[in-house]
């Protein structure tokens, strides 16, 4: 089983920016494909980005594209969400998400994942 802990939300203003971790532990064995979805209150989970197969390009949802970005460090599972310019509209719980790779998947929908992190809350004033 995989466990996700996300960590690094908080109280930011308006054009800010915040990077989100999510550490991943557990037995992931095999090529695993890890998102980003974010649930304002309300509103449908939204997904936001992902990592590609080789983890090496980030998949970002076209309305967040060139403010938010997706990046990895391997060697510590941990997988992060680099946000910029921040609006009070992306005040949200964030949640990564994370399953075996399989292409038979899609990757933008939640139902896809089996395995989520706790959420961490995201708060934009103005």
């Amino acid at each position: 089983q995989v466990q996700l802990e996300e960590s690094g939300g908080g109280l930011v203003q308006a054009g800010g920016s915040l990077t989100l971790s999510c550490v991943a532990s557990g037995v992931m064995s095999g090529t695993w494909i890890t998102a980003w979805f974010r649930q304002a209150p309300g509103q449908e989970r939204e997904w936001i980005g992902r990592l590609s197969y080789s983890g090496n390009d980030a998949y970002i949802t076209d309305s967040l594209k060139g403010r938010f970005t997706i990046s990895r460090d391997a060697a510590k599972n941990t997988v992060f969400l680099h946000m910029n310019n921040l609006k009070p509209d992306d005040t949200a719980i964030y949640f990564c998400a994370a399953r075996a790779w399989d292409l038979r998947f899609d990757y933008k929908r939640p139902d896809t994942y089996d395995n989520w992190g706790q959420g961490t809350q995201v708060t934009v004033s103005l």
